[in-house]
Formats: C-alpha cells, structure tokens, sequence
C-alpha cells in the first residue's frame, strides 16, 4: 500500500520524538553529556551568559564566588587562550542563582566565548573531565 520512498520518511519523522502516554514532545539534542545529563546548546548559552555577565558586572554568586577563574589543572586544550572561567550550568535548566553548584560548569574566557564544558561526574578528587 505504501511506496517504499515513504517509509523512510515516516521513520525520520517518528525518531524526533518521543511518545510519553497521549502527550508527544520533541527531543533536544544534546551539544554537551555531563556524565548522563544533556545539555542543549540553548542550556549552554544562558548558563554561559549568565556567568559572563557577573564577571562582567564584577559580582559573584554562591559560596564558591561563581564565576570564578578556571586554572586548567587538568590542562584541556580550549579554543582560545585564558584567562578562563568557570560557572555552574545545571540539569534543572534553571540559572544558577546560588546555592548548590552541582557537578557541571561551563568555561567561558574573558571575552565571554564558551570554551567547554566540564564535570566533576566521573573524576577523581575535586577534579574535572570533559564533557563529550
């Protein structure tokens, strides 16, 4: 009854989404996976511009003073050169305010440019790996 160039469509169309009960929701993609949480770029972005803008207004956030500048122990290989900083970026999705950081910061340098993302997820000690 079908056509075979219209089974790969119906396919394509059915794998964007995720069926939950009557409700259908779209899935985001994932630009960055801390340990098992996604990330999606938007989430990235605000938590960046968040960061950059107490940096920018010379104010911190939380008992740890978020952001606060990142010294690459670990030695990643970020895109442009420091200094950098580190802000919490959250699995609510939600900005981070204070309070518990969680395991997850974004990197962003001086300019405001995201560097990546890393987690304490998986590391040892008060260390931290990268985000895939």
């Amino acid at each position: 009854m079908f056509g075979s160039e219209i089974l790969p469509i119906v396919l394509a169309a059915v794998s964007a989404v995720t069926v939950s009960g009557a409700a259908i929701e779209k899935k985001q993609s994932c630009a960055k996976t801390c340990g098992t949480v996604c990330y999606a770029q938007a989430d990235i972005t605000d938590a960046v511009s968040q960061g950059y803008e107490y940096y920018g207004d010379n104010e911190t956030v939380g008992s740890n003073d978020y952001p606060h500048q990142y010294n690459n122990y670990e030695g990643f290989d970020f895109p442009d050169s420091g200094p950098w900083y580190e802000f919490p970026i959250l699995s609510s999705n939600e900005a981070y305010t204070g309070g518990s950081p969680g395991a997850d910061r974004v990197v962003f340098n001086a300019e405001g440019k995201f560097q990546d993302a890393i987690t304490h997820t998986g590391a040892s000690g008060n260390n931290f790996v990268d985000c895939t």
